[in-house]
């Protein structure tokens, strides 16, 4: 779409230099308030009410965008802004949210309430807090008339997740002209702070975990409940499961967590091997629960489908396991997995996608350490792995170097990577300022 008014914000004569972090705050509240809730099938409010909000906002200073939608409802907003030196780089982030059980939560998780100095709800850190970084930065700059000379894509997505699939997977399979000249990109899930010895360490995502969402299924012989079944379907599934959940994955590091490992054990007085690799992770406290997962292979069972009554053994049974396996182990994963299944268990997956690991080095990985330590100085700024998924699986695709850089100064004492999913989901009104600037800093970079 295109929208044009007769004089937009921000065209013409370059105004007053703006804050970028001046409306970034309730950007984030109004972006929440949006209910975008993806419950993995076509069910929900879809994003089209944000891609619209999105729009508008950039309608506002000028900047024209175009929407992509797989079908009515699922959107996602495309806009170009910048100049034209160099190679494009994309800033991308996703729309959509997990939904939330207002029963569970302190504050109603669409409020974007404001309270005991963060914003609470639903996406705060997942992920519309860095959109509104994004928005109120390009706002911002555009009204003050200070335009990155390198070209620039903003690119607001549906359905990151669910998997991209109705939203960067369409734009990067079915429109990729959206995308002509990007070579690197940003997202999400990068550039918070974590602290370890009482000294702030910033996590650039490098790399991702792929995906593998699995069905397994057991073909047996239906029978009656009383009698002897040596072919019982969910006996086999039941065992393989078992197997699989309880299967201790070796430790396996990639560059980016041996650069890390590094980091940490330079704060921590010692040297990184992979004997100590679980030991160093542990100096994340709360955050050790994802840093901890991409030290390995992981495979979770999640659902278990057999049966229709008590008496009557099932031809058939199912499961699902939630496999995430590690840049340059796809082989170790899958062989292994055979293994655990056995050859009476048959796999088929509801969404699988590569891992990726991008080098950590260029300009763009020294901008955004610079950025950070412009604002944090004394701070210390690694790359990591990511054990979930972004839409940067499907943008790498076309080649480009990804990033994770949506920076937050955080407390110490916040259990940060808890809030992701998580009841009770919110954002340091401080750290979204900070981010702000930081992304602004980045920008006079690129």
């Amino acid at each position: 779409m295109s929208n044009d008014t007769e004089t937009p914000i921000g065209a013409g004569a370059p105004q007053p230099d703006q804050d970028p972090a001046g409306e970034v705050v309730e950007l984030c509240r109004e972006l929440i308030r949006i209910d975008t809730s993806n419950y993995g099938d076509e069910d929900g409010p879809g994003e089209r009410k944000a891609a619209e909000y999105v729009a508008t906002l950039l309608d506002e200073v000028g900047i024209e965008s175009e929407f992509y939608e797989s079908m009515p409802g699922r959107t996602s907003v495309v806009a170009r802004w910048g100049g034209s030196e160099g190679d494009a780089l994309l800033l991308h982030g996703h729309l959509d949210v997990v939904p939330a059980a207002a029963e569970d939560w302190q504050v109603d998780p669409f409020s974007g309430e404001v309270q005991d100095g963060y914003v609470w709800g639903r996406g705060a850190v997942d992920m519309k807090d860095f959109d509104a970084m994004l928005l109120s930065v390009v706002r911002a700059r555009t009204r003050a008339g200070r335009v990155p000379e390198r070209p620039i894509v903003l690119c607001f997505t549906a359905d990151e997740e669910a998997g991209g699939h109705h939203g960067a997977q369409l734009i990067v399979e079915d429109h990729p002209e959206a995308l002509e000249g990007v070579t690197e990109a940003v997202g999400e899930v990068g550039g918070f702070s974590t602290t370890i010895r009482g000294r702030r360490l910033y996590l650039i995502e490098a790399a991702e975990k792929g995906m593998a969402w699995m069905r397994l299924t057991a073909r047996g012989r239906a029978g009656h409940g009383s009698m002897i079944n040596r072919e019982n379907a969910v006996t086999e599934l039941a065992a393989a499961v078992a197997r699989i959940g309880a299967h201790q994955w070796p430790v396996r590091l990639t560059p980016t967590m041996k650069t890390l490992l590094a980091a940490v054990a330079e704060i921590a007085g010692t040297e990184a091997t992979p004997e100590n690799a679980e030991a160093l992770v542990e100096e994340f406290g709360g955050a050790t629960r994802m840093l901890g997962a991409v030290l390995r292979n992981t495979t979770n069972p999640t659902m278990f489908k057999a049966g229709y009554k008590v008496n009557v053994i099932p031809t058939e049974a199912t499961a699902y396991v939630d496999g995430r396996f590690l840049p340059g182990f796809e082989d170790e994963f899958f062989s292994t997995l055979a293994e655990l299944c056995g050859e009476h268990i048959s796999i088929d997956y509801v969404s699988k996608q590569p891992p990726w690991e991008t080098p950590y080095d260029g300009d763009l990985v020294e901008a955004m350490g610079r950025a950070i330590l412009a604002e944090d100085p004394g701070a210390v700024v690694a790359p990591y792995l990511m054990s979930g998924g972004t839409d940067a699986k499907h943008f790498n695709k076309l080649g480009m170097r990804s990033y994770g850089f949506a920076p937050l100064r955080l407390p110490a004492d916040l259990d940060f990577t808890a809030l992701f999913h998580g009841v009770d989901e919110r954002v340091p009104v401080d750290a979204l300022e900070f981010g702000a600037r930081v992304f602004d800093r980045f920008l006079d970079d690129v």
